[in-house]
């Protein structure tokens, strides 16, 4: 499927802009949609997250497959038939004092799945800047 990429410019640096993005806890400050998350276990790097789809709430397993401190990550929901893969990027702007976030969100659909992912498609896309959007706000407030 297609790849949505969307970047906002953030007046934090690139440190703190990973930290926050990359803490499942923080998701259901900045992600429409998420309603929470809760680590699994003692694995930090793995959580369950429950996403608000219509009137439906789901729960998956979510996880960070890729860390690399401070500049990129990689999110995967495990299985099901509709995977979405979120890979981020850290700039430094400004000798550090500002970031630029690249936000890459790639969906594997399988299955049923196939014949709804045009509509979740054209969701996600009005979503994605909204959730940078309010991942700025929220930092340049001081998160």
């Amino acid at each position: 499927m297609a790849t949505i990429v969307e970047s906002i410019e953030i007046s934090r640096r690139p440190e703190d802009v990973f930290l926050y993005a990359t803490d499942f806890s923080h998701f259901p400050e900045w992600q429409g949609g998420v309603v929470s998350a809760r680590r699994e276990g003692d694995a930090p790097l793995k959580a369950v997250v429950t996403r608000r789809l219509g009137p439906r709430k789901l729960q998956r397993t979510e996880e960070i497959t890729e860390l690399n401190p401070p500049r990129t990550w990689t999110v995967r929901g495990v299985g099901g038939p509709l995977t979405a893969i979120a890979k981020g990027t850290v700039e430094p702007l400004d000798d550090g004092k500002r970031s630029r976030v690249t936000i890459a969100l790639e969906l594997e659909a399988h299955g049923i799945a196939r014949v709804l992912a045009p509509l979740i498609l054209r969701q996600v896309r009005r979503q994605l800047p909204r959730n940078e959007q309010k991942l700025k706000e929220l930092l340049e407030r001081g998160a």
